[in-house]
């Protein structure tokens, strides 16, 4: 799913610019790799932490390129900061104001589901827009894809190991793609031939 924003990297890259790229998607997964990646330390989960440390590592390549490429990078760094903020204060309070490690894993996990299930939902906000323009240029084909095969992947994970944060927090992502590709298919992306050659 990480790789997924590659074609968004290579997109940024051949017209120096960030047009039809979206930021916030980039920032949102990075957060919540990043907390994804110290509930699987805790835990001792070595799979959550290698997934979510690679995809953390992808996550700052494309927010660097985003920075790089974009424009009005005042707008870009506050909302960075904002969101980095909030990570700080909320690994402050884990650390810190909750001893236990037990009550820390579960208050970690109920954290990182419910982030991972906003960032799921995230994509409808765009449902208006979409519906109102009868264009899918928004919505990336490719991260719908690779987000309906991560979220039900890591669901049949949280069922194997009776982890309730991974499994409950990963089914929104299956609603949401399926929900998507029905919006592609009603409204079908007429994509200019520059891009349609960079996917190629």
């Amino acid at each position: 799913m990480f790789s997924a924003g590659l074609s968004d990297l290579r997109h940024m890259r051949m017209t120096r610019s960030v047009d039809n790229v979206q930021f916030l998607p980039f920032l949102t997964t990075e957060v919540n790799n990043l907390g994804w990646l110290s509930y699987g330390a805790l835990k001792g989960d070595g799979i959550l932490i290698v997934v979510n440390a690679v995809g953390a590592a992808l996550q700052t390549l494309y927010i660097l390129a985003y920075l790089h490429y974009c424009p009005r990078k005042r707008v870009v760094l506050l909302q960075t900061a904002t969101l980095l903020g909030v990570l700080l204060l909320g690994y402050g309070y884990f650390w810190l104001l909750v001893p236990d490690p037990e009550g820390r894993l579960q208050q970690l996990g109920l954290f990182c589901s419910v982030f991972t299930i906003s960032m799921y939902l995230s994509p409808l906000a765009d449902l208006a827009k979409v519906i109102q323009t009868k264009s899918t240029q928004c919505l990336s084909y490719p991260l719908t894809i690779a987000t309906l095969l991560t979220s039900a992947s890591w669901c049949l994970y949280g069922f194997q190991l009776r982890d309730p944060y991974i499994m409950v927090s990963n089914f929104p992502g299956i609603v949401t793609s399926f929900i998507r590709f029905w919006l592609f298919w009603k409204y079908p992306q007429e994509q200019d031939r520059n891009y349609r050659l960079l996917q190629t």
